[in-house]
């Protein structure tokens, strides 16, 4: 497979280096093909509230990263693809997202083929990982809303939404907490923008999504594929304004983070 012709694609970015670790943000697209655009009901704003955007911007100088390009509106990634595509509002935080209640067997046909050609990328780029290096490590950037109750209303209260949340569910914790349990002491440690992060595990999300299931399940032993979840602090949520410096230092914090990671392995 030509990675490289894929990653020209329009699809999805990716910037190989030489490390054993990966940092992937699968939800950061906002891109819609013409003939899915021409079917979503949902206006642009409200794509992006369930979005993960800027999250692109977290894991670029991270020297092996991948970037998603496309809509999780489009397929989502981050599920397998019985369920890649929202076919009903409990699906889709309670929003209607299609026109038509049906939608054409093509356009989904299509989008499963996207959503499949995702992985069969990823494990090109994980095998590569798996042949230079003994371990390896994925960081899986994602974000998620604090603000549900509307633009004027309270956020979440803290003590239910730390300011990273580590998803570890499909992980064989025990066997990775050598590196899981030092890399969440580098995150608090971190000073991000003169204060301290509230980072903790398994709080708002488990890390239940497919990419980390998927990892965990093709390469036991090798790879240690970990969900990091920002709250939406970068960012307002409902007018999608985003807070340059807070998203600089989110570059900074992931940066670190990886780099911490490939001195923990190389020990």
């Amino acid at each position: 497979m030509d990675v490289n012709a894929v990653a020209n694609a329009g699809w999805w970015t990716i910037q190989q280096g030489g490390g054993p670790v990966l940092a992937t943000a699968i939800h950061d697209g906002h891109g819609l093909r013409p003939e899915i655009a021409r079917e979503i009901a949902l206006s642009d704003a409200d794509r992006l509230r369930e979005e993960d955007p800027f999250t692109g911007e977290a894991v670029r100088s991270v020297p092996f990263h991948v970037i998603a390009h496309r809509s999780r509106f489009e397929f989502d990634l981050n599920r397998n693809s019985d369920n890649a595509i929202y076919r009903s509002p409990d699906q889709s935080w309670g929003l209607e997202v299609w026109k038509s209640r049906q939608l054409a067997p093509e356009l989904v046909r299509r989008s499963l083929e996207l959503h499949s050609e995702y992985y069969r990328v990823l494990q090109s780029l994980l095998d590569g990982l798996a042949e230079r290096h003994d371990r390896f490590a994925v960081i899986d950037v994602h974000s998620y809303n604090q603000r549900r109750a509307g633009p004027g209303g309270d956020p979440t209260p803290q003590q239910e939404a730390p300011d990273i949340n580590i998803g570890t569910f499909s992980m064989p914790r025990e066997q990775w907490a050598f590196l899981v349990d030092p890399l969440m002491e580098a995150m608090r440690g971190f000073d991000f923008n003169g204060r301290r992060l509230d980072v903790r595990e398994n709080v708002a999300f488990q890390g239940k999504g497919e990419q980390t299931r998927f990892i965990h399940e093709h390469y036991p032993g090798r790879a240690c594929a970990m969900a990091l979840e920002f709250k939406k602090f970068f960012m307002d949520e409902w007018s999608g304004e985003p807070d340059s410096v807070e998203i600089a230092a989110m570059r900074a914090f992931i940066t670190h983070i990886a780099a911490v990671a490939e001195d923990i392995l190389a020990q």
